[in-house]
């Protein structure tokens, strides 16, 4: 089968590939090896439209197809995993589930920013005694009132000593296993929340992968 790009496509290939030979591939060896998150390189995806690039533009997003994404992804990756790994957890992991399950006043509040770029986030699932198996969550929320408290501990998450939004898988029904389990979005300046530590990495160093925990997080 034949396949050729549109020229939306050939424009957002083209432009990520300038951004990332350009911006990215000078610094990216100094980036792996200080471990430097890459802040402003981060804050320029944002004003291209990388951040959220399959969002609808009412959400703040670039309202782009799948395959303009997995363009730019290349070009970015190929300067640095490092970065296209922070471009990819935002894009997939926590502005897709936005969109797809949030209600419109979450999707306002939470994934607007995050696909401006103006706020970067975390899919937080994995633990340390169950890796990402969601029936085996230890992490729990207990309702309390109108409120929910989140008490837990997650490990080996991409963007997590620099994110600003969460979404935190939790265990609300032991009983239900893992039908129990709810999602949950949770800021980072939250009451209870801390990183615990960065993980000593052997590349891709300049993308954090933190251990995280909540306590009593309302």
């Amino acid at each position: 089968m034949q396949f050729e790009l549109t020229e939306q496509q050939r424009m957002i290939r083209d432009m990520a590939r300038d951004f990332a030979n350009t911006e990215i591939a000078p610094i990216a060896a100094e980036l792996d090896h200080t471990e430097r998150f890459p802040a402003e390189i981060v804050k320029q995806m944002g004003e291209l439209g990388f951040m959220g690039m399959n969002v609808p533009e009412q959400w703040g997003g670039a309202g782009l197809d799948m395959v303009c994404y997995a363009l730019a992804m290349d070009e970015i990756s190929k300067a640095c995993a490092s970065c296209g790994v922070i471009m990819s957890v935002t894009n997939s992991l926590v502005c897709w589930p936005l969109e797809t399950y949030a209600t419109e006043e979450q999707k306002q509040e939470w994934l607007a920013p995050l696909a401006r770029g103006e706020k970067l986030g975390a899919y937080c699932l994995s633990e340390p005694g169950a890796g990402t198996d969601a029936a085996a969550q230890s992490t729990t929320a207990k309702k309390d009132g109108d409120d929910w408290i989140v008490n837990g501990m997650k490990n080996f998450i991409s963007n997590g000593a620099n994110a600003d939004t969460l979404i935190i898988f939790a265990q609300t029904d032991p009983e239900l296993k893992h039908k129990g389990v709810r999602a949950f979005i949770i800021p980072t300046d939250a009451e209870g929340f801390s990183v615990i530590r960065k993980e000593e990495k052997m590349g891709i160093r300049a993308s954090d992968t933190a251990q995280l925990a909540l306590d009593n997080v309302r």
